[in-house]
């Protein structure tokens, strides 16, 4: 058996290579880690397509990072009718699919289809839009996941009970959903892989998370509520402690790009407890390795979401 690849220690965005010609498609890439991982893309000649629920966002978006080499489609992944039709949309094969749009620690809400919005967005909109797209990806899907994955759980893990989660039945705390929505990434991710060996489809799943990343993200939950103090006080905590967001998109970048990886593997920072730092493989919480519970959440999802997957 031959050793399992290892990442370059410094690995970052000198290292990614030319990408003449390869495609990347990014949910969520107006701001963040999907903005700073389509920046680095199209700098090594890739071809990107960002999604934004916001067109003029979205416009803005491609006139920074250089209009030429990118293009920007309408995604809500609160919304399956929104998903069907960007889907639709995408007529050509792709390398990449970056799974990165997310939500995070919001209060109770639920999207247009009656998911609870977290795990709706995070997990289902995701699971919905790679179903719908698995014969357009050629080479990888990415989800990025969180180390917030590690303060979440789907209860007893039946099929019941994460159906129950994901219509926001029961006690709902911000914090355990989001967690939950993370972890569903990981056993989304580690779930395809087993399924893309036992059907033989010709990409492979990774999944990757950005440590504490100076984004936008964490002040979604306080602005929702109104709490405006909170969410000065969470901006200034991200200039001082928090990577940048383009250090923090480099286990994504590097995910999508490195080839020696094998499928299902784990990228994060290499720094003190992951939260900064340059790309590793790492290891999720081992209940993110559950087959039962991925088994669980993947026909729960097909049954939410009405996509089955090839």
């Amino acid at each position: 058996m031959g050793s399992i690849p290892t990442i370059p220690q410094g690995w970052n965005a000198s290292n990614i290579g030319d990408l003449n010609g390869k495609k990347f498609l990014i949910t969520g890439g107006t701001s963040g880690i999907g903005k700073e991982a389509a920046r680095e893309l199209i700098r090594a000649g890739a071809e990107v397509t960002i999604t934004a629920r916001d067109a003029k966002k979205g416009e803005a978006t491609a006139l920074e990072l250089g209009n030429k080499k990118i293009s920007v489609g309408s995604l809500d992944l609160t919304s399956l009718e929104s998903i069907h039709n960007f889907a639709n949309s995408i007529t050509e094969e792709f390398d990449v699919l970056i799974l990165n749009a997310g939500v995070m620690a919001t209060p109770l809400a639920h999207t247009k289809d009656g998911f609870e919005l977290q795990l709706g967005t995070n997990h289902l909109g995701h699971f919905a839009l790679a179903g719908l797209l698995q014969s357009k990806v050629t080479d990888r899907i990415v989800s990025v996941s969180s180390q917030a994955h590690r303060l979440g759980n789907f209860g007893d893990g039946t099929k019941a009970e994460i159906i129950d989660r994901a219509k926001g039945i029961g006690s709902y705390k911000p914090w355990g959903a989001y967690g939950a929505s993370k972890l569903a990434n990981l056993l989304f991710t580690n779930e395809l892989q087993r399924r893309i060996m036992k059907n033989n489809w010709r990409f492979n799943a990774f999944a990757v998370h950005p440590g504490y990343s100076n984004t936008n993200l964490q002040s979604v939950s306080p602005q929702m509520r109104g709490a405006t103090a909170e969410a000065r006080v969470t901006a200034a905590m991200n200039t001082v402690i928090a990577q940048s967001a383009s250090r923090g998109a480099l286990p994504t970048v590097c995910a999508a790009t490195y080839s020696p990886l094998v499928g299902a593997s784990y990228v994060g920072p290499d720094g003190f407890f992951e939260m900064r730092g340059f790309p590793k493989i790492t290891r999720a919480a081992g209940i993110a390795y559950d087959q039962e519970l991925a088994s669980n959440l993947w026909v729960a999802s097909e049954e939410l979401t009405g996509i089955t997957w090839g």
